[in-house]
This record gives structure tokens, sequence and C-alpha cells, in this order.
């Protein structure tokens, strides 16, 4: 009969099930598992390889020419996979939508239009909805092409190009549960999603396009422009006391103010360069802001990409950056500012 004992170490609770005195289960097994898994996955993604010919290279055409939508369908776990590949084919400029296998034969195949192509994921390409959903889409004379793991299957035959994603078992110890298989489908889906960004040319710039929100949209959208306050930028004229320096510094609280002359920045004092005049003099009087001014500051322009100014700061160590536009100081961009937005 089955015994249980449970161990405890220093970070884990370990479960071992005893059968004659035998431990079944140990924090090495489940490792050694693990590993089986990932590389019996890798292996099998690997001879897709092999299986790539003219059916692909058509299917990236078609699917590049196409006026139309790109609409990928599946049952089951296929049906997952499909709604992933067409997340990554939206985010990547190539228009899709997914349509459930079983739902299309309900109404939902009114989501299908002239022109566009269809992709059908299914590993046995034989299930019964695929049967009956394959003849229906090829009475509208949309070009299909079928990710399967048969290309002798019923849907293999039927479809104009067949992608093969064979795989000769499954990473699930009793050869059941899709592992290798999803797997094997979603590469296929990332090899076809990069192929027409490529064909498309589509840079960082585009990518940016379909993910305005967090903070990937704010790195490749936001720039310097969008976060200056125009109306508190610290400014002083080069006569200014220090007095007047350390006032504008602490009102506009961006540590450093500009100075500033006929619209023109000469140069900036940080509360540093405060700290560091008052340890080598004894008064204040008589000086100026142009006395303690830092000249030719690192500056930047408000057209320029926050993400270049974030580099600017590390490269130089700095927090500050000031803001000019064909000389005109415009204000200054804060480090703080910056990561608050959430861009690293």
């Amino acid at each position: 009969m089955y015994k249980f004992a449970t161990h405890k170490d220093t970070t884990f609770f370990y479960t071992y099930k005893f059968y004659n005195n035998s431990i079944l289960i140990t924090k090495e097994n489940i490792l050694a598992s693990a590993k089986k898994t990932i590389l019996s996955e890798s292996e099998a993604i690997a001879k897709l390889v092999d299986f790539l010919d003219d059916n692909f290279t058509n299917t990236v055409e078609i699917i590049y020419q196409s006026k139309g939508r790109l609409v990928v369908t599946g049952i089951g776990k296929s049906a997952i996979i499909a709604q992933k590949i067409v997340a990554t084919l939206n985010s990547t400029g190539t228009p899709s939508l997914f349509l459930h296998a079983s739902e299309a034969i309900h109404g939902d195949l009114g989501m299908v239009q002239p022109g566009d192509v269809i992709i059908c994921i299914s590993k046995s390409g034989n299930s019964p909805e695929i049967k009956v959903l394959v003849p229906l889409l090829k009475r509208f004379g949309n070009k299909l092409i079928a990710i399967t793991g048969n290309v002798t299957s019923f849907l293999g035959k039927e479809a104009d190009y067949t992608l093969n994603t064979y795989v000769a078992t499954e990473a699930c110890p009793i050869n059941l549960a899709p592992t290798n298989s999803t797997t094997a489908q979603l590469v296929i889906g990332d090899a076809i999603a990069v192929c027409l960004m490529e064909m498309r040319d589509f840079k960082a710039e585009d990518f940016a396009k379909y993910h305005p929100g967090g903070a990937l949209g704010k790195k490749l959208l936001l720039r310097v422009g969008d976060m200056l306050d125009s109306t508190h930028k610290p400014i002083v004229a080069p006569n200014s006391s220090i007095k007047t320096v350390i006032v504008e510094i602490s009102e506009k609280r961006l540590g450093v103010t500009a100075v500033v002359e006929d619209n023109k920045v000469i140069g900036i004092i940080t509360d540093g360069d405060i700290r560091r005049m008052l340890n080598i003099s004894d008064t204040i009087s008589g000086l100026t802001a142009i006395d303690i001014m830092t000249k030719n500051p690192k500056m930047i322009q408000s057209t320029d990409m926050v993400s270049d100014a974030l580099n600017i700061l590390e490269d130089f160590s700095i927090t500050q950056l000031v803001v000019v536009d064909d000389g005109d100081y415009k204000g200054v961009i804060h480090l703080h500012d910056i990561l608050k937005e959430g861009i690293v």
C-alpha cells in the first residue's frame, strides 16, 4: 500500500510517496522531469526546420499580398495557440482575427470576408469540427492554409497549402496532453510573423504604434517635450545673486537652474554647485550666477525621445538635462521624472 511522508528543509516542503518502502517522488526526480520536458520540446521544434518548403514561402507571400485580414481558427488547445498567433500578428503589423472552429458553424462564419486568408490549426487534421468547417471555408473561395501534424489528414489534403508540424511524441509522460505539438504550432506561427515583419521592414517605431500603453509604449513613443512643464522652467540671469539662484532652485524643485541670457543658455547651476561653493567660500556676498555656473551643459531637444535623454543621463552620470530648441531654452528634464514614467 501507499504511505506518505512529509519533509521540511529550509525552503520547501516535499511530500514523498512510498510503495514497498521505495521513494517514487524526489526533488531530483522533479528536476529531471522538467529537464526532460524542455529537451523534448526543443528537439521537436528543431525538427520543424526539415519540414519547411514551398508551402511555407507561398503561405507568407499570400498573407503579405492579401488585401484582407488573416483569420486563424482551431479547436481545443489549437484554438488557444491560434489566439496567441493572432495576438503576435496584430502587434507586428498583420491585421488578424481569431475564429473559433465550433462557433464558426453557428454564425461566426460571418467574420470571414472576401480577400481574407485563413489559417486552420489542428494536430490531427481530422477532428469533427474541422471536417465540418473546412468545406464551408472553401465555399467562400478564401485561401486556406493548414498547420497540422498530419499532412495526409482531411485538413492537410483540403488546404491550399499545408505547414507540417509533426511531432513523434508529446512531452506528456502518457503521450496524450498536447505539449510538443502545441509548441510546434506556436513556433510556426512565430516564424510566419517574423517573416512578415522583415518583408514589411517593420521597425521599433511601427511596433510602438500598436503598443502605446505601459512602459514599452512610453519608451518608444514619449518625447522630451511631452514631459516638459514650460511654465515652471528654472531660470536666472547671469548677474542674479546667489540668494536668487538658491530660491529659484528650491521653488522649481528640479535641483538645477539654467543661466539664461537673451533666451540662450550660457550655463547651469545645480544644488551641488551651491554646496561646493559654500565649501570654498566664507561669504556669498558679491557673487553672481555667472561666477559659479557650469558652462556648456548637456542639452537635448524637445523632439528627441525620452529614452535618448535617459541614455545621456546614464552615460554622463547626471540627473538633469537642459532642453533647447534652435538655441531657445525650453526647460529641464529630470531623471526622476523619467523613472516615474516607468522608462528604464
